[in-house]
């Protein structure tokens, strides 16, 4: 075997090495690989207004806006795991469809976040379904407006 072969397998060795070591530490894991509940419970749901916009929404969203997250094989895997907690939870600090009121979404922000950087190219490599044209997201934004809108409303008196 060649020099520069040897050292080759020596890096190669010493990453897959290293990778290992990285899986004992629990940083960012979201939960032991065999747990049956990974996600908090549901406390909210959302009334959408067709059953088009609500799988648009499953599908293309509630794996961070949510707490019924669908976690791959690879989410269990560091530093994926990291990755995917950090994105997970940060996703659920902007909008959790399972725990927030809709009052508490700023339709603005919505349309700039759905048309801008929402899903996360990072996401959609290993998601492509979540991948929306612009006119899915001018009709998921429109069953927003109508949602958020229609639920912002509920039980106001609209004469005062």
């Amino acid at each position: 075997m060649s020099r520069k072969r040897k050292y080759i397998v020596g890096l190669l060795g010493i990453a897959f090495a290293g990778l290992l070591l990285l899986q004992i530490f629990p940083i960012g894991r979201i939960r032991p690989v065999f747990a049956r509940e990974p996600n908090p419970p549901i406390t909210a749901s959302v009334e959408w207004d067709s059953q088009e916009k609500e799988r648009m929404v499953r599908t293309a969203c509630f794996d961070c806006h949510s707490n019924e997250t669908v976690y791959p094989w690879y989410s269990h895997i560091a530093p994926v795991s990291w990755l995917v907690t950090r994105d997970v939870n940060r996703g659920r600090d902007a909008m959790n469809f399972s725990e927030d009121a809709p009052t508490e979404y700023n339709l603005e922000d919505l349309e700039w976040h759905l048309f801008n950087d929402m899903p996360p190219r990072l996401y959609l490599i290993l998601h492509p379904e979540a991948d929306l044209t612009d006119e899915q997201k001018a009709i998921l934004l429109s069953g927003f407006q109508a949602t958020f809108t229609e639920a912002s409303h509920e039980g106001m008196d609209m004469d005062d």
